[in-house]
C-alpha cells in the first residue's frame, strides 16, 4: 500500500497537481527551511534500479488495429453481406432482450460487434446466430443461468430479437481505412504503423514513469528522517484533500469513494499516509537541491513561467499565476530538477 501511495505522489507531482512543492505555505517554509534538521541523505548518486524495457507486444498492435478498423466497417463500407454467419465470425448486430414481453435493463444494444464462439453471451445466443444471413432478424428463446448475477433474470426464460447487420471481414481493405479520418493514414499498412507508434508512445511514457518511481523509491529508502513538524504535515494534508476532491469530482464521485476504489483506504487514512510521505519527499528533494546547487534562479523561474503561460494560452505570466505565489512554482520546479538529477545519475538496469 505504501508503494501505491508513493507512486501516486510521484504521478501527481509530475502532473503538477498535488505535490507538496505546489503548496504556497509549504513552499515558503521549504525555501528557507533548514531541511538538514529533518533528513540525513544517503548516497543519492549512482542509485541502482531495475525497470522493464520499453516494448510493444505485436498482439496489442493486432488488437488495436482490429478494434479501430471494425468500428468503421458498415454495410456499405466493407461489411460482408453475401454469406451466412459461421463460428469464428465477428458480426455486427442489433438486439433487444425481453422477459414476459418487456425489455429488461442491459438487454438492448445497436451496432454491437460479437465474435461467434467467444462465449461472451449466455448459452444459445451465439449458436443461434450461426447460419443467419446478414439483414435477417431472428428470435432466440433462451434461459439465463441460475447463477446469473441479476436476481430478476437468474433462471428466467427470455427472448432476444437479434438482427445481423453484417459480418466484419478479417481481410482489411485500404478503402475502409481511408474513411477513418486519420491524417496521413489511408492504407492498412499505415494504420498498423499508426497503432504501433501510439502504443510505443504509451510504452515510453510508462517506462519514464517507472524509472522515476523506482529511482525516487530507492532514494527515499536511503534517507533517514527525523520527526517532521506537524504544522508542515497539516499543510500537505489540506492541499491533498483539496486536490483529491477535485480529482474525484472529475470522475463524478466523492473523495471517499474515489480513494476507497483506487487505494482501498478511507479518505482519512489516505490523507494521513500521503501527507507524511509527501512532506518527507519534498524535504529530501530540497536537501539534494541545496547540496547540488539546483535551486531555481529568478531567470530560470521566469523563463519556465513564460513557457507555461504560453502553453496554457495566457498572454502574461501574471494572468497565468493569478492568486498563486511565484514561490509555489519555484519550489515545484526545484523538486523536479532534483528528481531529474537523481535519475541522470542513477544506474538503470533493464
Amino acid at each position: 500500500m505504501k508503494k501505491k501511495i508513493a507512486n501516486m505522489i510521484l504521478i501527481l507531482m509530475t502532473a503538477g497537481m498535488l505535490a507538496g512543492c505546489g503548496s504556497p505555505d509549504a513552499a515558503e517554509e521549504l525555501k528557507d527551511m533548514d531541511v538538514d534538521k529533518y533528513v540525513t541523505l544517503g548516497e543519492y548518486k549512482g542509485l541502482e534500479v531495475t525497470v522493464d524495457p520499453i516494448s510493444v507486444d505485436e498482439s496489442e498492435v493486432d488488437s488495436l488495429v482490429s478494434s479501430a478498423y471494425s468500428s468503421y466497417v458498415t454495410v456499405e463500407n466493407g461489411g460482408i453481406v453475401d454469406r451466412a454467419v459461421a463460428v469464428g465470425d465477428t458480426v455486427n448486430i442489433d438486439y433487444v432482450g425481453k422477459k414476459d414481453d418487456v425489455a429488461f435493463d442491459g438487454g438492448t444494444a445497436s451496432g454491437y460487434n460479437l465474435t461467434i464462439g467467444s462465449g461472451r453471451f449466455i448459452d444459445g445466443f451465439e449458436d443461434g446466430l450461426v447460419g443467419v444471413m446478414p439483414g435477417e432478424t431472428v428470435d432466440l428463446n433462451l434461459t439465463f443461468p441460475e447463477s446469473y448475477n441479476n436476481a430478476d433474470l437468474a433462471g428466467q426464460p427470455v427472448v432476444f430479437t437479434v438482427t445481423v447487420n453484417f459480418i466484419v471481414p478479417t481481410d482489411m481493405q485500404d478503402a475502409v481505412v481511408a474513411t477513418m479520418g486519420i491524417e496521413g493514414v489511408d492504407t492498412v499498412e499505415g494504420l498498423r504503423q499508426y497503432a504501433y507508434d501510439y502504443l510505443y508512445s504509451n510504452a515510453e511514457y510508462n517506462y519514464t514513469t517507472s524509472v522515476e518511481s523506482a529511482v525516487l523509491n530507492a532514494f527515499m529508502n536511503s534517507c533517514i528522517f527525523e520527526e517532521i513538524p506537524q504544522s508542515i504535515i497539516d499543510r500537505y494534508e489540506e492541499m491533498a484533500r483539496n486536490g483529491i476532491t477535485q480529482q474525484a469530482e472529475s470522475y463524478g464521485v466523492d473523495a471517499e469513494t474515489f480513494v476507497s476504489y483506487y487505494y482501498g483506504m478511507t479518505l482519512d487514512e489516505f490523507l494521513e499516509e500521503y501527507s507524511r510521505q509527501a512532506s518527507r519527499q519534498d524535504i529530501a528533494l530540497q536537501a539534494v537541491a541545496n547540496k547540488e546547487n539546483l535551486n531555481m534562479t529568478d531567470e530560470e523561474l521566469n523563463t519556465a513561467l513564460q513557457e507555461y503561460a504560453a502553453n496554457a494560452g495566457y498572454d502574461t505570466v501574471e494572468e497565468f499565476i493569478g492568486e498563486e505565489s511565484v514561490e509555489t512554482y519555484r519550489d515545484y520546479l526545484t523538486c523536479e530538477k532534483a528528481l531529474d538529477f537523481l535519475i541522470e545519475n542513477a544506474v538503470i538496469n533493464n
